[in-house]
């Protein structure tokens, strides 16, 4: 077992619940690969923030990240992460830049760990090594009631719900979730508010939160500007 998941924390981080929110049960695939750095960077981040590891702040018309505290992280899978941002404050969307890209790999072994995901290894046409993901727990049809709820019955959610909401919209996957979550103008427009960070009162109640809402906003305008295929 590798030490990132001998060191994994009981409780799942936010960047598990996005990666398997964006998994898609009928094909096996992961949703919005495109810019799926981004995404899995900028949920890093905030379960950084979360943990109080690291706190934004706006320098020259930009948002800045810093390393917090000191002692062990949480979580192993955060490590790579926190050691980038200590030497110095880091503007958010290179930060995103850098930490992404290797984050996908990881991320899905832990959903595997954690039996939230199984991992089939089979042949295409006989030759061709392949691997099949299938869902192995009810966790993510929770998450995705919550996202729901959110979206289409108008309830405000907790923090970790409205960030993963934020992400989902810029990474432009909602349609994607129609059988799920019923695709209208509405849900559009209100997944567009998450993207802003109008998650309601309780993302303004703490600097944890405050943390957390600068860090996705900026991974939101970072996705955003790239073209989706």
């Amino acid at each position: 077992m590798t030490d990132d998941l001998a060191r994994m924390s009981e409780d799942p981080l936010l960047v598990e619940d996005t990666l398997l929110l964006l998994f898609q049960p009928d094909s096996g695939s992961i949703a919005g690969e495109n810019i799926l750095f981004y995404v899995l960077g900028g949920a890093v981040l905030a379960d950084l923030a979360l943990a109080g590891r690291t706190e934004a702040q706006e320098h020259r018309g930009s948002t800045r990240v810093e390393a917090t505290g000191e002692g062990p992280l949480p979580d192993a899978l955060l490590d790579p992460a926190w050691a980038y941002l200590s030497p110095k404050p880091r503007d958010v969307q290179t930060a995103l830049a850098a930490i992404g890209p290797e984050l996908r790999g990881p991320v899905l072994d832990r959903l595997v760990a954690r039996r939230d995901l199984n991992r089939t290894k089979g042949k295409t046409l006989g030759i061709f090594p392949s691997t099949k993901l299938t869902l192995g727990s009810e966790r993510r049809a929770t998450l995705m009631e919550r996202v729901r709820a959110a979206l289409v019955d108008g309830e405000t959610p907790d923090a970790r719900t409205g960030a993963s909401i934020a992400l989902l919209s810029a990474s432009g996957t909602l349609p994607q979730f129609h059988k799920e979550i019923p695709w209208s103008g509405d849900v559009y427009a209100r997944g567009k508010e998450f993207e802003r960070g109008d998650w309601g009162a309780s993302a303004a109640s703490s600097a944890v939160t405050r943390t957390m809402n600068a860090i996705i906003v900026n991974a939101v305008i970072a996705a955003t500007v790239l073209p989706r295929t």
